[in-house]
């Protein structure tokens, strides 16, 4: 799966699971989920289970401390590289 599409899949998901309005100017695909608040802890959790059941790969602990995953496409560019095997 092309990043790009992730990147819509994962931006899709984050909007409508979190209810952010489209009228809001700071959330875009490089925003810090968590420091800005569209994500808590609660939300990371869910947040990985939906990446891992809709791309198919599998997120570790270790992965969430050696790969930055705070914006949508830090989440996506891993994501992808998993797919491929190159992580």
């Amino acid at each position: 799966m092309e990043v790009e599409e992730i990147t819509k899949t994962l931006r899709d998901y984050i909007v409508k699971r979190y209810a952010i309005p489209a009228s809001d100017a700071d959330f875009t695909d490089d925003v810090h989920l968590f420091d800005y608040g569209y994500v808590d802890s609660f939300g990371a959790v869910d947040l990985v289970s939906f990446v891992q059941q809709a791309f198919d790969v599998k997120v570790s602990q270790g992965d969430l401390i050696a790969y930055a995953m705070n914006t949508i496409n830090e989440i996506a560019t891993f994501t992808s590289l998993r797919q491929r095997g190159e992580l």
